[in-house]
């Protein structure tokens, strides 16, 4: 008995110790991003018994030839009823190697914006491509979108190759169109791998009809990926997003500032600056859980101590003092807009970027891009739903920021609309 309860225990803390990796999915409409995740699922034994025959019993009665695998997926009834993804789905699963959360992103042109929202947080992006289509708008879309939030790795799953006769031929024009298109947008990690979701081929297990393929399986790649840290590791950064200050005479002098490290190393002793007011001082401790640290780092969420008594408050930084951001009111940003209210210069706007919270006006909207060629288009000062442009902001309080490129947190906003306190815009700082 004593070796089965310590046989789970070491069960539980294997499973809380393994990595996560965040990956989305993205495509055209009907390119199989459901039926590939669903299959994920099913063939890694991901499903639960009573979801397994709640698919089932609904496949039936569709209608539909088979169990309809990406019913797993599509939680609202208007996707079931459409047979399309219309809102993020977040699924998670883990196997013996890691642990996996999935955003399953909508397809349609007029849904770009979720795209964004479910890739904005992942370490690898999947892109189906339908054998018999090829290339698509969607497919140049996604891709830009992924490569300007910097996604580590991206997969291109060529799906349905049993429509195509498990043709090697079709699978290598794909490959090539794609390779010239992720030139264009400096994409240099790509992996490709030919599947049918439908079938399984190429999924969880490696296809029979598929000999001439030698790579990995979807599942394998996903279990290998080498996860980056998305925070700079040498830029320390440290937002604050509360200051405790016990109301109680145990500790009636004590002050600390919690918050998430958002890149880079904190040690006890370190000398720091808080921004944007400059001040001086250095770590007295770093508290985490009821624990003292030594250290700690992104994307912990702890408190620490001063040895000196300065004015911080929510929206500060805290930063190694030789290595500092940018502490500015004009930003440039590569915004994706999303709402049918359509941006436009000298218009007012809420920036959240951290934990800080300003307001500011759009100086000017600098050009829109192109999804299909890639060519920045200028002299268009109104941006509608779903495009992407750079624009150029200015913020009433100063903004202390790093480039996307180099520290995702730090680098990243997003624009809320004062009235209404819609999101509005998601960017990327430049």
């Amino acid at each position: 008995m004593a070796k089965n309860q310590q046989s789970k225990h070491d069960i539980e803390h294997s499973y809380l110790d393994m990595d996560l990796l965040r990956f989305t999915t993205a495509g055209s409409v009907d390119d199989g991003k459901s039926t590939l995740i669903g299959r994920l699922l099913y063939d890694s034994k991901s499903i639960f018994e009573d979801q397994y025959e709640a698919v089932k019993a609904t496949s039936k009665k569709r209608g539909d030839a088979y169990l309809n695998l990406a019913l797993f997926t599509d939680g609202l009834r208007a996707e079931r009823e459409q047979g399309i993804t219309i809102d993020v789905a977040y699924r998670y699963f883990a196997t013996p190697k890691r642990k996996f959360i999935i955003a399953d992103t909508p397809g349609h042109i007029q849904y770009t914006r979720n795209m964004v929202t479910g890739a904005s947080t992942a370490n690898a992006a999947i892109i189906l491509i339908d054998a018999r289509k090829g290339v698509l708008e969607q497919t140049k879309r996604h891709s830009y979108i992924a490569s300007l939030l910097r996604i580590q790795h991206i997969i291109i799953c060529v799906n349905k190759m049993d429509l195509a006769g498990y043709d090697e031929t079709v699978f290598i024009k794909i490959k090539k169109e794609y390779e010239a298109l992720a030139v264009k947008m400096n994409i240099t990690n790509v992996h490709f791998i030919p599947i049918s979701a439908l079938e399984g081929d190429n999924v969880v297990t490696s296809s029979k009809s598929m000999k001439w393929y030698k790579g990995r399986t979807v599942l394998g790649l996903l279990e290998t990926l080498t996860i980056a840290n998305t925070g700079n590791t040498d830029a320390a950064r440290f937002p604050v997003q509360y200051v405790i200050r016990p109301i109680n005479n145990e500790y009636h002098d004590y002050r600390s500032y919690a918050g998430r490290i958002a890149g880079g190393v904190f040690k006890k002793g370190d000398t720091i600056s808080v921004l944007p007011k400059g001040l001086s001082s250095k770590i007295k401790s770093i508290d985490f859980s009821g624990a003292s640290l030594a250290e700690a780092f992104a994307p912990m969420s702890v408190t620490f101590t001063l040895e000196d008594d300065i004015d911080i408050s929510r929206g500060d930084m805290i930063v190694k003092t030789d290595n500092q951001p940018q502490v500015t009111h004009d930003i440039d940003i590569m915004v994706c807009w999303m709402t049918d209210k359509k941006l436009q210069a000298n218009r007012k706007y809420i920036l959240k970027h951290t934990s800080n919270e300003v307001r500011c006006i759009v100086k000017e909207v600098n050009y829109k891009v192109d999804i299909n060629t890639f060519d920045k288009i200028e002299d268009e000062q109104i941006i509608g739903l779903n495009e992407i442009a750079c624009i150029t902001i200015r913020t009433t309080l100063p903004v202390i920021i790093d480039k996307y490129s180099k520290n995702r947190n730090t680098g990243s906003v997003i624009l809320i609309d004062e009235n209404s306190n819609v999101t509005v815009g998601a960017g990327m700082i430049m």
